[in-house]
């Protein structure tokens, strides 16, 4: 099923998301959903909160789909160590059109849990430790503007607030 993408202005996306507690089917298919619906919006990345679910669940795909093992799974996920810097352009499928160039750390070591509950680490580099860095944000109630200056977030903020008045968003 393809799960609406949740826009900035919605306050699920700056809440910080419960912890997963129960591993049974029902997560198997919400996070089968979520590959679905992120692919279907053209990300490489999904953070159940982008769909409305209030779960530390994030889904990453930084192939899309071009590598079928390249799918990770991050259930109740925790940045355990951060190295170097990079800046880069980057966007939100919850802030559609709209992209920043944001300074994130360059390696990122995450810890984080399979669809069985069993705890794993990976690290990623450049765009797949961006994109765990900006998921695991997500999880934490924070969107990449939040890594941008002041007025560049209050540009952006103003251009929502007009497409919201123009019933665009």
């Amino acid at each position: 099923m393809i799960y609406p993408i949740v826009k900035f202005g919605n306050p699920v996306l700056e809440k910080p998301a419960a912890k997963v507690a129960v591993f049974d089917g029902e997560l198997k298919m919400l996070v089968e959903d979520m590959f679905e619906s992120m692919y279907a919006a053209r990300g490489v990345g999904l953070a159940a909160p982008q769909i409305g679910v209030p779960l530390r669940i994030a889904v990453v795909d930084v192939t899309f789909k071009e590598d079928p093992d390249a799918q990770i799974v991050l259930v109740n996920p925790e940045i355990i160590h951060k190295e170097g810097r990079h800046s880069q352009s980057e966007g939100c499928l919850s802030i559609p059109d709209f992209r920043e160039n944001v300074s994130r750390a360059k390696i990122v070591t995450i810890r984080a849990q399979d669809l069985n509950g069993q705890f794993f680490e990976t690290t990623g580099e450049d765009l797949l430790a961006r994109a765990f860095q900006h998921e695991t944000d997500h999880l934490n109630g924070k969107l990449y503007i939040s890594h941008i200056s002041a007025l560049k977030r209050d540009l952006i903020k103003r251009k929502i607030r007009k497409l919201v008045k123009a019933g665009e968003w």
